[in-house]
């Protein structure tokens, strides 16, 4: 029995342990919500929002485009005629021409060729035009009697209905081509004005390419510019060669779609090789509709006989350049597949129409140089860019703008007097003018 003064105590049959003898608490983890999330998700979300910005930023610089296309499009020809020209106006110099004769001809020969062609194609067809209405006129007519009563057997009606069809058909897939987002304006002023900034374009870069490629290396970081040099010029490179390369393709396709429909005795033959000469310039699909065109000018005039013999013309032309030019020499220039061809020329033809069409090889070609270039890591064992020599054209302001300069001037001092003279000796004096 405790004493009554003391505390009572209480007696357990579980007796109470003590503190050092109870186990540690078992720690509860953290949730970490980036653990839970796979590696291949997060690698995922990291390529997604670098892409998004990446699409964001081509949607602006597109948008750009298709708001000043007035200025690029005469600018992208400027830069496709000088990367024909430059070559030339360097030959030139180096066998002794002055630069600014040398430039001048290198100028004066493409606005005297494609000024010859031009006049040769309109004489060609103003003489022409009269017998193609009378011609294309009959062979309708015989087309709509064999239609109505051949063994098909429709009925006027229904001629008409297919008629129209066809010519909504037309007019809808042509808005493609003529109304796409970067076709060039068809009003004169437009025209002209166009054709002015692509000689102005095209003599500033003859006169002075290495100073405006110069300052637009400037403009970049001076870490990155090493990379951007060494890109331009590849992707330079590659366009010169695709120049040089498509008019060889493009002058042997003439020439061979040309002659047959010479020998053939169909009429417009130079007008044709003409026109296969500049729809040669947008590869694969160019040449084979100048070549339906020339096929369809046949039948109207020669007959259905004569149009399957230019047809086949017309595919032999086609598998040489597909099998021999294409390969051999602009798969080594351009470095493209030919599917891709096909495709980014027809997502030009989509997106800008004509000049889309023109452009998009090249552009395709270029893009896919600079890319290998910058990721092959060549730029970081070159050396960075040299500076070029400043071109008077950059210096149109005075670096010292603003800044006055002072020019001490000293007077001479005067001989001395001779002795027993009056006259008064006066020290020398200087003073400061303002320049």
């Amino acid at each position: 029995m405790a004493e009554s003064t003391g505390k009572s105590r209480r007696f357990s049959l579980f007796p109470k342990r003590r503190d050092e003898d109870a186990p540690a608490p078992v720690p509860v983890p953290e949730f970490d919500e980036n653990e839970s999330v796979t590696p291949g998700v997060r690698l995922a979300a990291a390529w997604s929002w670098r892409l998004l910005l990446v699409g964001a930023l081509i949607a602006v610089v597109i948008f750009l485009v298709i708001q000043l296309r007035l200025i690029v499009i005469p600018v992208l020809i400027a830069v496709l005629l000088s990367a024909l020209l430059v070559p030339f106006s360097n030959f030139l110099q180096r066998h002794g021409w002055p630069k600014g004769l040398a430039v001048a001809a290198a100028l004066l020969s493409a606005i005297v060729v494609v000024s010859g062609l031009v006049v040769l194609v309109v004489f060609q067809i103003r003489s022409g035009l009269p017998a193609l209405q009378e011609q294309s006129m009959q062979a309708y007519e015989e087309f709509r009697d064999w239609l109505l009563n051949g063994p098909l057997q429709i009925s006027d009606d229904q001629f008409q209905s297919y008629l129209d069809q066809a010519w909504a058909a037309i007019q809808q897939d042509s808005q493609v081509l003529v109304s796409g987002a970067l076709s060039f304006g068809s009003t004169l002023g437009h025209v002209l004005t166009g054709l002015l900034l692509v000689l102005f374009s095209t003599l500033f870069m003859l006169i002075d390419g290495k100073g405006i490629w110069a300052w637009i290396v400037r403009v970049f970081p001076r870490r990155a510019r090493a990379a951007v040099d060494g890109a331009g010029k590849a992707g330079w490179t590659t366009l010169g060669n695709f120049v040089k390369v498509q008019i060889l393709v493009a002058s042997i396709d003439a020439v061979g779609i040309g002659v047959g429909a010479a020998l053939l005795g169909v009429p417009l033959a130079l007008p044709i090789g003409v026109l296969v000469f500049l729809g040669s310039f947008i590869p694969i699909v160019g040449a084979v509709v100048t070549g339906a065109v020339a096929v369809i000018i046949a039948l109207v005039f020669n007959g259905w006989i004569i149009a399957l013999v230019m047809l086949g013309i017309v595919l032999l032309v086609q598998q040489v350049e597909g099998h021999v030019l294409q390969p051999l020499i602009m798969g080594s220039a351009v470095k493209v597949h030919p599917l891709a061809v096909v495709l980014v020329v027809a997502a030009g033809t989509l997106l800008a129409g004509i000049p889309g069409a023109l452009f998009a090889v090249p552009f395709a070609a270029v893009l896919n140089v600079i890319v290998h270039y910058i990721s092959s890591g060549a730029w970081r064992s070159a050396a960075p860019p040299a500076d070029v020599a400043v071109s008077p054209l950059w210096q149109t302001v005075p670096r010292n703008l603003g800044q006055r300069r002072s020019v001490r001037q000293v007077r001479p001092v005067p001989p001395a007097p001779a002795a027993g003279s009056t006259a008064q000796t006066n020290p020398a004096r200087e003073s400061t003018t303002d320049d």
